[in-house]
C-alpha cells in the first residue's frame, strides 16, 4: 500500500530483505514498507476498548494499566510511550511504527501486528501468545520473557535486539530471520519452522526444543555450540 512520507521523520523504513536467506537457499523474510502519512497529535486521555486510532502520533504517553483491548491502530506512531500492564488483548496494529516503547506485563495476546516496525523497545513479560505477526521488524532494544506461545510469525525479522528467555512453545514460524541479535534461553518446544534463518544470531542459546530445529538453518559455528545440547537430546554419551 503506497503511503505519503511522514513529516518530521516519523516514517519507517525500507524495502524487502532476505539477501542472506536467498544466498543460503532459504526464503528471506519480506520486510514491512511503512510510509506514514502526516500525523495528527493524539489529544490525550485514556485508551478505549475497541477504540479506533487512525493517523495519530502518540508521544510520551502514559498508558500504564489502561485497557485498549480490541482497539485498532492504523498508520500510527507510538514514541517513548509507557505500556506497563496495558491491556491490548486482541488489538490490531497495522502500518505503524513503535519507537522506544517500554513496559512490563503488556498484554498483546491474540493481537495482530501487520506491517509494523518496533524499534528500541525495553520490555518485560510481554504477552503475545496466540498473536499473528506478519511483515514485522523488531529492531534494537531488549525484551525479557517474551511470550509467543501458539503465535503465528510470518515474514518477521529480529534485528540487533536481545531476547531473554523467549517462549515460542507451539508457535509457527515461517520466513523468520534473526540478524545480529541474541537469543538467551529460548524455548522452542513444539515449534514449527519453515525457512527460518538463525545464522545471523550472535548468540543462540536454546533451553528447550532443540530437536524442533528441522526447517531452520544454522551456521557451522552454531552447530558446534549446540552439540552438547543435541547430544543430550539424542541420548549420546560423550567421553574423552
Amino acid at each position: 500500500m503506497a503511503r505519503r512520507a511522514a513529516a518530521g521523520g516519523a516514517g519507517g523504513t525500507r524495502g524487502t530483505g532476505g539477501s542472506r536467506g536467498a544466498a543460503g537457499g532459504v526464503k528471506g523474510a519480506r520486510r514491512p514498507e511503512v510510509r506514514l502519512p502526516t500525523l495528527e497529535a493524539y489529544g490525550g486521555g485514556e485508551l478505549e476498548p475497541d477504540g479506533d486510532y487512525d493517523g495519530l502520533q502518540f508521544r510520551d504517553e502514559d498508558f500504564v494499566g489502561q485497557d485498549g483491548g480490541g482497539a485498532r491502530f492504523m498508520d500510527c506512531a507510538l514514541t517513548d510511550c509507557a505500556l506497563d500492564e496495558t491491556r491490548l488483548h486482541h488489538a490490531r496494529l497495522l502500518d505503524s511504527v513503535l519507537t522506544g516503547i517500554r513496559g512490563v506485563g503488556t498484554d498483546l495476546a491474540e493481537s495482530t501486528l501487520r506491517d509494523v516496525e518496533v524499534v528500541d523497545a525495553r520490555m518485560g513479560g510481554v504477552q503475545l501468545h496466540g498473536a499473528v505477526l506478519e511483515r514485522v521488524v523488531i529492531r534494537g532494544g531488549k525484551i525479557d520473557y517474551l511470550n509467543l506461545r501458539k503465535a503465528k510469525l510470518r515474514d518477521v525479522v529480529f534485528e540487533g535486539c536481545v531476547l531473554v528467555e523467549p517462549d515460542f512453545l507451539d508457535a509457527r514460524l515461517e520466513r523468520v530471520e534473526f540478524v545480529d541479535c541474541a537469543l538467551k534461553g529460548a524455548d522452542f518446544t513444539g515449534v514449527s519452522f519453515t525457512d527460518v534463518d538463525l545464522r545471523g544470531a550472535v548468540q543462540l542459546e536454546i533451553a528447550r526444543g532443540v530437536e524442533r530445529l528441522s526447517g531452520a538453518v544454522i551456521s557451522m559455528g552454531q552447530l558446534v555450540d549446540l552439540a552438547p545440547v543435541l547430544a543430550v537430546q539424542m541420548g549420546i554419551r560423550v567421553e574423552g
